[in-house]
């Protein structure tokens, strides 16, 4: 018995898949600008001198990289309840999803603030600046446009990975992608259509993230 294709079912579902789409986006664009702040602060922190907040983003990262990620998202949905702490399906989710980002994305940018020659912050030092100056101004600026490729691709990778959260009932794409097939029985179609939009949207976001970072950071930037 041969199986047909059809693509009808689609122009009542866009509005759906277009939804699903646009929360994808809302939670990577939270997630992204929540995550590489506190990558900093944290890439940061493990080169400060106080051993105390070494240790403390050390162990951080270290739970977080070796954890799955769905566990991390029920502990939060499921697990912190139990002890008075309720959040919505969308908050957990982008708390989650950032915790998970920053963990991967504290050990690139750490990566790219040790790539930056140490006499540049020596000379800049020496002109009477001060260690704040020096790291936003002249290390901090090097360093991410070294790590920029890494840094898309753990973008990219935490998208893909959004996914994940259709499990708390975030009405992302993959979750309206499984509503759509389980009301059409259409899962071949559904899930290659949706396929196809997840890579325009990482493709989109490459592109996006590579005219900004050229923007901000120089040439170089790819």
């Amino acid at each position: 018995m041969g199986y047909s294709l059809d693509f009808g079912w689609l122009r009542d579902a866009a509005g759906a898949i277009a939804h699903g789409a646009a929360m994808t986006l809302f939670l990577i664009a939270c997630t992204t600008v929540f995550g590489i702040v506190i990558s900093i602060l944290f890439a940061a922190a493990r080169r400060s001198r106080y051993g105390i907040l070494r240790k403390a983003v050390a162990v951080y990262v270290e739970v977080i990289r070796n954890t799955p990620f769905l566990v991390q998202l029920f502990f939060i949905y499921f697990g912190l309840p139990s002890i008075g702490i309720r959040l919505d399906p969308v908050v957990a989710a982008i708390l989650a999803m950032t915790l998970n980002m920053a963990a991967y994305t504290t050990e690139i940018v750490g990566a790219g603030l040790d790539a930056v020659p140490k006499g540049q912050g020596e000379a800049a030092f020496a002109l009477g600046l001060r260690p704040r100056q020096v790291f936003v101004k002249i290390i901090l600026p090097q360093a991410l446009k070294v790590i920029f490729p890494a840094l898309i691709s753990q973008v990219i990778i935490m998208m893909l990975e959004s996914a994940v959260v259709s499990q708390i009932a975030v009405r992302e794409l993959a979750h309206e992608a499984d509503l759509l097939q389980a009301r059409t029985f259409r899962s071949f179609e559904t899930y290659f259509v949706v396929t196809l939009i997840y890579l325009a949207l990482s493709m989109a976001i490459r592109r996006l993230f590579v005219a900004g970072g050229r923007r901000v950071l120089g040439a170089g930037v790819s």
